[in-house]
Parts: C-alpha cells; structure tokens; sequence
C-alpha cells in the first residue's frame, strides 16, 4: 500500500482539521509525513524530512514535525531549535506516549489527531497565538510513496 493510501480521506480531513484547530492555538507549525519505510534511525529520518520540508525556515523556529513510516511501525515528533530552547528535554513524550497508545490500537488517525491537538495546547505556553500570524508551513500531510 502506498503510504497516500494509508488513511481514507475522511481520516485525512481529521489530521489536517487536528492540525489547524491546533495552530488557532499557537504560532507553531504543526506537519504530518507519513512514508512506507524507515531504513535508518526514526529520528534521524524525521530531521532529514523536516529540513526537505523546509520546516527550519519558520520565523520563530517553532516547527514541529509528526513523522510516521507505517510498514515499519516508527514514529517520531520532532520540534524545531526555537521550540526545543525553551522547553525541558521531555517535552515530547507524553504526546508521543498518547499518540503510540492510539497506533497499538489500529487509531492511526485518532492517535495523530489526539498527539496534534496536545502539540498545539502545549506550544501555546511558549509561542502563542499572534494576530497576525501567517500560515507558514501548508497544513496537508505529506507523503513519500516512492
């Protein structure tokens, strides 16, 4: 199956709606990708998506990427240099511990959602909501279907 194909489009719909609800809370960019395969360290994988996704190019540096390689089952959160100056260095696993409690469950989508929102409820403390804040990452989950 090709990752694109992994969530149905109502379960798509939910992930991108997770990620801009989440993003009326902060001024952190919240990004889904999600690839078939994960042949080196998970973390390493996921800094080398966010940086292809240009997600180091925020103003605040206040990215965060979910990252998921569905046949291998790896998942990881990844939060930009600005994000990761001002929080502890636990700040991840408590949203990752949740969002993995969902996959064990096949709620792949729920888990994501569910991880999203926390992101979002937790970066606000740190980078709040601006006024006239600017979209600057799409909100669409990316895919590697190589």
């Amino acid at each position: 199956m090709r990752p694109s194909q992994f969530f149905n489009e109502e379960q798509k719909k939910q992930i991108t709606d997770a990620i801009k609800e989440a993003e009326l809370n902060t001024s952190g960019e919240i990004r889904v990708h999600i690839e078939s395969d994960c042949k080196t360290d998970v973390l390493d994988r996921a800094a080398y998506i966010f940086e292809k996704l240009a997600m180091h190019k925020t103003e605040l540096r206040n990215g965060v990427l979910f990252y998921l390689s569905v046949t291998d089952r790896k998942f990881a959160i990844l939060g930009d240099a600005g994000i990761n100056a001002v929080t502890p260095d636990n700040f991840w696993d408590e949203i990752k511990e949740t969002v993995i409690t969902q996959f064990k469950k096949e709620e792949f989508a729920k888990g994501l959602s569910k991880g999203i929102e926390m992101a979002g409820n937790a970066l606000k403390e740190h980078f709040p909501y601006q006024t006239d804040d600017v979209n600057e990452l799409s909100d669409d989950i990316s895919f590697n279907d190589k």
